[in-house]
């Protein structure tokens, strides 16, 4: 049985210079289609052709090139990352709240590879 319980989601997030230019690319060049643009938040989200899995745009002054972190969908996101933390798991700071929108935490596999649980707070999941 898993430490956590995930939802059906997953999204990928990556770094960028301009939001609304690389959802406007990602909806040319891949039909990817705009759910929202949190302005904000500095935050994008597209659906891809998978689905339950979308792609979060996150606007940086300097993106790292390459970067790619899988945020994956979670219930109770307290809930889950006091399980993760019991077993061992490494956090990088405190969960960080957008109140009405997300919470979020970054850990790491035993390689460092970062990634991310996400507690959507809008209501609508």
């Amino acid at each position: 049985m898993p430490v956590v319980d995930l939802e059906n989601t997953i999204t990928f997030a990556i770094s960028v210079r301009d939001r609304h230019a690389s959802a406007d690319w990602y909806a040319q060049m891949l039909g990817f289609d705009l759910i929202y643009h949190a302005d904000d938040a500095g935050w994008s989200e597209l659906q891809t052709k998978t689905e339950g899995v979308t792609l979060g745009l996150g606007e940086q002054a300097e993106p790292a090139p390459g970067n790619s972190l899988p945020v994956f969908g979670i219930a109770d996101i307290d809930t889950a990352r006091t399980a993760l933390e019991q077993a061992g798991v490494r956090f990088d700071g405190a969960t960080e709240v957008i109140e009405g929108m997300v919470s979020t935490a970054t850990f790491y596999d035993p390689d460092g590879n970062a990634l991310m649980l996400a507690q959507d707070l809008t209501g609508a999941a």
